[in-house]
């Protein structure tokens, strides 16, 4: 902060005032006008020094956290456009493959024996959940528009979900052959396939609200 300099009033009226006379009252007037003029001078000055400090600096952290949101935006853009496509390359299967199951289990003992499944693996998905992390991690979802967050938090807590689940079969058929799992596959496709199609039309109803947070 600037040095603010008080002049001494005696000094001003010695140097104002006549050699050998003392100052008049208006003479002190004056000089007591003058020293609260400069002193307000300096005053405002170093307010608004000041002001425009802090204003620089609230620009600066305004426009860090724009860029911090729309680089979150982008991220979680390019995060739910691979989530989808690996979703839509497997679910035809999943479902293929659930109608197989139910079928071979439903059907009596002698007809299982002419009948087989056909399993290519699980083919189950592996969710990228990079831009979430890292947008909690910096906290950048809290400049996100609500309703952007709520649906984002609700497609990553189902994939969440989804990736629990296929853990738990995935130890199971570590465990045991595949062909001994088939009631436990049952029951996981039973959940997955109609996660996989809630999960679509969450990808497809959440892009377009992406596009507009970005193009604002």
């Amino acid at each position: 902060m600037p040095h603010v300099h008080l002049p001494q009033l005696e000094d001003d009226d010695e140097a104002d005032a006549p050699a050998g006379d003392p100052p008049s009252s208006s003479e002190k007037s004056r000089t007591r006008s003058k020293w609260f003029l400069k002193i307000g001078l300096e005053a405002l000055f170093i307010s608004l020094g000041v002001f425009l400090a802090l204003m620089g600096e609230q620009w600066r952290d305004d426009a860090h956290v724009r860029e911090t949101t729309q680089a979150s935006l982008r991220r979680f853009r390019t995060e739910i456009a691979a989530n989808r496509a690996a979703v839509a390359a497997v679910k035809d299967y999943h479902v293929g493959l659930r109608q197989s199951l139910h079928a071979y289990l439903a059907a009596d003992p002698k007809a299982r024996q002419s009948s087989s499944v056909r399993i290519k693996g699980l083919q189950p998905v592996f969710f990228e959940s990079t831009a979430w992390d890292l947008a909690l991690a910096t906290q950048s979802l809290a400049h996100i528009d609500p309703a952007v967050g709520f649906a984002l938090s609700r497609i990553y807590g189902l994939q969440r979900e989804y990736a629990e689940l296929t853990r738990s079969i995935m130890q199971a058929v570590y465990l045991r052959p595949i062909a001994d799992n088939f009631q436990a596959l049952s029951y996981y496709y039973g959940d997955v396939v109609p996660w996989e199609t809630t999960l679509l039309g969450l990808y497809d109803d959440i892009v377009p609200q992406l596009d507009r947070a970005l193009d604002e």
